[in-house]
């Protein structure tokens, strides 16, 4: 497969990931009541949650920019 291919591929992969984990990020914190939470908790959950979909996102880049 060609790097050109896995870019689209991936683009595409991508935005549905995003997509799909704000919505579950979201349905998670309706679930745990996170807005009733200490404003702490609430602060650690949002941070968590926005930076836990670097990890998968990052592997999926690294897959795109293999070399041919």
């Amino acid at each position: 497969m060609t790097q050109r291919t896995r870019k689209l591929i991936g683009t595409i992969v991508l935005i549905l990931f995003i997509a799909v984990y704000a919505m579950l990020a979201m349905a998670v914190a309706v679930v745990l009541q996170v807005n009733e939470a200490s404003g702490l908790a609430e602060l650690l959950y949002y941070v968590l949650a926005g930076l836990l979909w670097v990890i998968p996102a990052g592997a999926l880049i690294w897959w795109m920019q293999k070399p041919d």
